[in-house]
């Protein structure tokens, strides 16, 4: 029996406020250890990453990659007639899986037995839930899962540009965007509207997207989007945003003007902590308002928890996830668990995709004094006959005093998918000489991982 089920004197064990992954999993394990829990969420279950997130996007990336499809089937004999397009018809279907998927999540709680508010949650006071139909209830246990929001900075027209919230209920496809940033979010979306035809423009600050990705792969990954019309521009910022009658103007630092029909802001997101009476109740934050928590979630104030972005460790919903899961285990089942956020595989839904687990190069060059780098660059097997010339990147990262793989980068088809089951040899503590006595499977792309015997490059420093 959970050690939830002792706390009579509240409404309930567990109050979850945010109805994201992290919290819906938290409420679910919880429940399943006996515990009285309560989930409140005042948009819609599912969070981010359902409702307006990773899900929603994944289907707008393959949406974009089907003119690739299109014009790589004539080099297999296929007549593709000319393809039309209705962004209408996608955001419907679109709307049709968020819908279900919600309903899912709301139905996995049902069944857990976790009551579920539609209602905007503030602590108000210890073990004390004010909601916004003005209901109060009390909860022996609180985890705080209302993850993050967009940030746009602070300039001239800032009221113009939209975000990753708005941006997945456009009415119309946009002919000209200009996308600000270089992270995951921007990467993903300028290949999202070139990719659907629209004429894009990236604007980043940095010298080089992706900034914290292996560089070689980040800046393979900029000239590729390059080639297929991303107008990239690096070093420049927006200055200003200003609405005209055919659209809007952007002016840069640089001072370039761009005449555009949409501003995407993929700037960055901060935790969403607004409205949830922290001060009040003396919980800690960083300068960013992200919750300060220890290794089990726990904040400086006893029986109050945070997990997910809210506490800006991993901002990755598998992270939440996961964290949820062992804030549950720990508290209410009877387990000391710990979430490891080392070797954390992840991937990058751009076009070509990316897929990383592990230590970059210049991470793995300043922490081992000796790095071999195995390094495969080739044209792959469908891209012969459609005559498309991208290529695949894969790297390998070796302590060659030890022969532990670093880390795996990879650019290319699929790469999300492969990186997942890398992250397990690596999270095993996986050798080169385990990649190298693994059998090919051919001919695939990832058998270079296993046929790589001579490093690219040996990195020695004294």
């Amino acid at each position: 029996m959970g050690q939830g089920t002792g706390m009579t004197d509240f409404d309930y064990d567990l109050f979850v406020i945010g109805g994201g992954s992290g919290g819906v999993r938290a409420a679910r394990i919880a429940s399943g250890y006996g515990a009285r829990v309560a989930l409140a969420e005042d948009y819609r279950v599912g969070g981010t990453c359902v409702i307006r997130g990773c899900v929603p996007k994944k289907l707008l990336v393959y949406a974009s990659r089907f003119p690739d499809e299109f014009v790589d089937a004539g080099g297999f004999g296929w007549d593709v007639a000319p393809a039309s397009f209705d962004w209408a018809k996608l955001i419907a279907a679109k709307d049709r899986e968020i819908d279900r998927l919600e309903q899912a999540y709301a139905t996995n709680l049902e069944r857990a037995k976790v009551e579920i508010f539609r209602a905007r949650a503030e602590i108000d006071g210890p073990n004390t839930i004010r909601l916004s139909d003005g209901r109060r209830v009390t909860a022996g246990k609180i985890l705080i899962a209302t993850g993050g929001r967009p940030f746009v900075p602070d300039f001239p027209g800032r009221e113009h540009v939209v975000t990753s919230n708005e941006v997945f209920d456009l009415a119309d496809l946009p002919n000209r965007v200009v996308v600000i940033g270089g992270g995951y979010i921007a990467v993903e979306f300028a290949g999202i509207f070139n990719g659907l035809g629209a004429t894009t423009v990236q604007l980043y600050r940095g010298d080089q997207i992706l900034r914290g990705f292996d560089r070689e792969i980040a800046a393979t990954l900029q000239a590729d989007m390059i080639a297929r019309g991303v107008d990239i521009r690096t070093c420049t910022d927006v200055a200003s945003v200003e609405k005209t009658p055919d659209g809007l103007r952007l002016t840069t630092t640089a001072g370039d003007v761009i005449e555009t029909d949409l501003v995407m802001a993929a700037t960055g997101r901060v935790p969403n902590v607004a409205g949830l009476g922290l001060e009040a109740l003396g919980v800690a934050t960083m300068p960013n308002g992200a919750i300060v928590v220890d290794e089990h979630s726990r904040t400086c104030v006893p029986g109050v928890f945070a997990v997910g972005d809210v506490t800006d460790r991993v901002s990755l919903t598998p992270v939440a996830i996961r964290e949820g899961h062992a804030f549950a285990d720990t508290e209410f089942g009877g387990k000391d668990v710990v979430v490891d956020h080392a070797l954390i595989p992840t991937a990058v839904f751009s076009t070509p995709e990316l897929g990383t687990v592990g230590l970059t190069q210049e991470d793995a060059c300043e922490q081992y004094p000796h790095v071999d780098v195995y390094r495969a660059k080739f044209r792959p097997m469908r891209n012969t006959l459609s005559g498309r010339d991208e290529r695949v990147l894969m790297k390998i990262l070796v302590d060659a005093e030890t022969d532990k793989v670093l880390g795996v980068h990879l650019l290319g088809p699929d790469s999300g998918e492969f990186a997942q089951l890398v992250g397990i040899v690596i999270g095993m503590g996986g050798t080169k000489a385990d990649f190298d006595r693994t059998m090919a499977v051919h001919p695939t792309a990832t058998e270079e991982l296993v046929t790589m015997r001579t490093p690219s490059e040996q990195l020695r420093r004294d």
